[in-house]
């Protein structure tokens, strides 16, 4: 009894066993896995997630692009400027999620796009389908009296660019191959255009650089001060092209409802394409960046360099010279920077600077109305003590960190602006300052980026092809000839019916006739996009000529 209830024990475990599903396997994972990542329905959701994910890098402004407004960002709102940076919100197109996204796309594009390739290529070559045998319930068709030929019909149907076979009593023809050409041209210059970013990425390089008025550039990686290189970029890859600052000019409406709006920055370059060569002057403007054999050089922004001088307690200059200031209001150019004058004795000297381009008074404060230094002033707000750059620790330069640090006489909220030429001297014998002019400095960015022209390449031909899929229908016209009697039928192979197709077949139908137009009878019968015919409708045809839809 035992013996039995074993045996049926084990053959139901060996029946549990084998009712059990059988698992994917490592092999079948993967294989779903590409074919999930390779269907066009993944490929249209990374292409939307790398259209979302571009979002913050036009919200946001980013580090490659304009680092002075991130400062200003972290300046304004450090909280949230912490917690964005932490998303790389700052460097949305360098973040690890954002690359993500583009790998993906790439390897999804290009699982979909070669099948399809290899597919359409071997559409191109096989023949069109022979005629079946009831031409009137295809969806355009149409019959006359004549004395055409087969060999005449397919002659006038291929002087339309039909690719034409014939038959003993049947010509079949078609065209509109660039259909799927041309779609398949948009996805391989998707593909390509993110080669081509990529490549771009890879052996191309940017750097950030603000220069004042009066002073050079040399494009080498320690002039930039923020510089973002490529994997196979080095220092000796940049082209060893120089610059200086000659002149900065800012046009600005001057009245009405738009006064103060910029109309126009240029700025005036003397430029050596190499170290040996003539300088040659260039007018530098936004969007008309300057090239040198490849690398361009753009303006992206501008500001005020107030230059001032400082005399320590020891009658000693211990500073002189411009010092860029960042705009906290872009209407009028309020701006605001800092000195630091570490060499100063007998105790280290800083200052915070609020520069009016064009000042009023307003009440007992002092503001600027308009953009351009049409009466520029600097309040001084001076203070002395340890300033902290021997510590170790990175400071920024637009920002001086007060706290362990002693104001120097009475500190007034808004201070009585220096004109230029104005001397400030300092409490307790610290020494004094003098505002001593103004200039401007500009924003730059260097880029050179390979994959610039094959990315534009790539581009016209996304649009070229879409065009293509769009306009182009795929259609097929048959011609039966049985004595006089001539029956003509067609179809479209476009979703939607073929809108056109009918206008399209009547000009056929006449031009096989060499006559006036017959009335078609199309759309007698409902279409059917499948040929209209079973096989028991068609004579027999030899297998290199059926179509792979048949």
């Amino acid at each position: 009894m035992t013996k039995k209830n074993d045996t049926t024990e084990a053959t139901g475990a060996t029946e549990e066993r084998e009712a059990r599903p059988v698992g994917l396997g490592v092999v079948g994972w993967l294989r779903w896995g590409w074919r999930t990542l390779t269907s066009m329905r993944t490929a249209l959701i990374l292409l939307f997630l790398f259209a979302l994910g571009s979002v913050p890098g036009s919200i946001y402004p980013q580090r490659s692009v304009d680092p002075g407004r991130v400062a200003q960002y972290f300046q304004n709102s450090p909280t949230e400027a912490k917690w964005l940076d932490r998303f790389w919100m700052f460097d949305v197109f360098t973040s690890p999620w954002f690359a993500a996204i583009y790998l993906l796309l790439f390897l999804s594009l290009a699982g979909c796009v070669f099948p399809r390739a290899v597919a359409h290529f071997k559409e191109l070559r096989r023949k069109p389908p022979a005629a079946p045998r009831n031409l009137h319930r295809l969806p355009q068709n149409a019959a006359f009296d004549g004395d055409l030929t087969v060999e005449e019909a397919a002659a006038r149907l291929r002087r339309d660019r039909f690719r034409v076979i014939t038959g003993p009593d049947w010509v079949a023809a078609e065209k509109g191959y660039l259909r799927e050409t041309g779609n398949l041209l948009f996805h391989v210059s998707l593909l390509a255009l993110l080669f081509a970013v990529g490549a771009g990425a890879l052996f191309g390089y940017r750097g950030n650089v603000l220069v004042v008025e009066g002073e050079g550039f040399s494009n080498t990686v320690a002039a930039y001060d923020r510089f973002m290189p490529g994997q196979q970029v080095s220092a000796e890859s940049l082209q060893p092209f120089s610059f200086t600052v000659k002149d900065f000019q800012a046009t600005y409406i001057a009245s009405g409802e738009k006064r103060g709006q910029p109309l126009d920055y240029s700025a005036t370059l003397s430029v050596q394409d190499t170290p040996t060569s003539r300088p040659r002057d260039v007018e530098l403007k936004v969007n008309e960046p300057l090239d040198v054999n490849g690398t361009l050089t753009y303006l992206l922004g501008h500001g005020y360099a107030p230059t001032f001088k400082v005399v320590d307690g020891k009658g000693n200059t211990a500073f002189e010279g411009p010092v860029p200031c960042l705009a906290g209001d872009q209407m009028t150019y309020t701006s605001e920077c800092v000195i630091k004058v570490p060499d100063a004795q007998p105790d280290q000297l800083g200052f915070l600077i609020r520069f009016l381009p064009t000042t009023v008074p307003n009440g007992k404060a002092w503001v600027s109305i308009f953009p351009g230094a049409a009466n520029p002033t600097a309040q001084i707000f001076p203070f002395s003590g340890d300033l902290g750059l021997k510590s170790g620790q990175p400071q920024s330069v637009y920002q001086l960190d007060t706290k362990s640090l002693k104001p120097l006489g009475k500190m007034s909220a808004d201070p009585t602006p220096l004109n230029v030429g104005d001397t400030k001297e300092l409490a307790d014998g610290a020494g004094s300052i003098q505002f001593t002019g103004v200039k401007e400095w500009i924003s730059l960015q260097t880029a050179y980026d390979p994959g610039r022209l094959p990315a534009l390449i790539a581009a016209a031909l996304a649009v070229i092809g879409l065009v293509l899929s769009l306009t182009v229908q795929r259609r097929r016209v048959w011609v039966r000839v049985k004595g006089r009697q001539v029956t003509v039928g067609g179809l479209t192979r476009t979703e939607g019916g073929g809108a056109g197709f009918a206008e399209e077949f009547a000009e056929t139908l006449t031009k096989l006739r060499g006559a006036a137009p017959a009335e078609p009878s199309g759309h007698s019968q409902p279409e059917d996009r499948s040929e209209d015919a079973s096989a028991s409708d068609r004579e027999p045809v030899s297998p290199s000529t059926r179509s792979s839809e048949e």
